[in-house]
């Protein structure tokens, strides 16, 4: 099948499944005018690649992978990498987690300033204490 049925089948753009036979996740055979087709599995493999990138995975891994879901057997090494990437994407979240709290410090701190965390509330640069102040 040609490239853009794939694509519509799989929903990923033509442009995607390109991507993935760089990366070396998909291939594909060429007609003799150079059109790319292929076979009626790519369907299921694209959407299973679609898997592993809503889990967070980059492409580096997903190659790994794919040998393994082929063969249907896993090794130790596969394991390891993915509990790696588990704890890169437990970082991530945890340094989002960090920014998103004080970006919330901030929005309190806009809501309710204090002198402290706003300078425009402190006494003007060069006051003269020895004035007397209305009041």
């Amino acid at each position: 099948m040609r490239i853009g049925e794939v694509a519509h089948r799989s929903g990923v753009s033509p442009r995607a499944l390109r991507y993935y036979e760089e990366q070396g996740l998909l291939t594909s055979s060429r007609t003799s005018a150079g059109q790319r087709t292929y076979p009626e599995s790519a369907v299921e493999r694209v959407q299973l690649i679609q898997q592993f990138f809503a889990a967070g995975l980059p492409s580096r891994s997903i190659v790994q992978l794919l040998p393994c879901v082929d063969s249907g057997a896993s090794t130790p090494e596969v394991f390891a990498m993915l509990e790696a990437e588990r704890a890169r994407i437990t970082a991530a979240m945890d340094a989002l987690a960090a920014a998103r709290d004080a970006l919330d410090h901030m929005i309190d701190i806009a809501h309710h300033p204090t002198p402290e965390h706003c300078p425009a509330l402190r006494e003007p640069a060069g006051a003269d204490e020895g004035f007397a102040r209305a009041g």
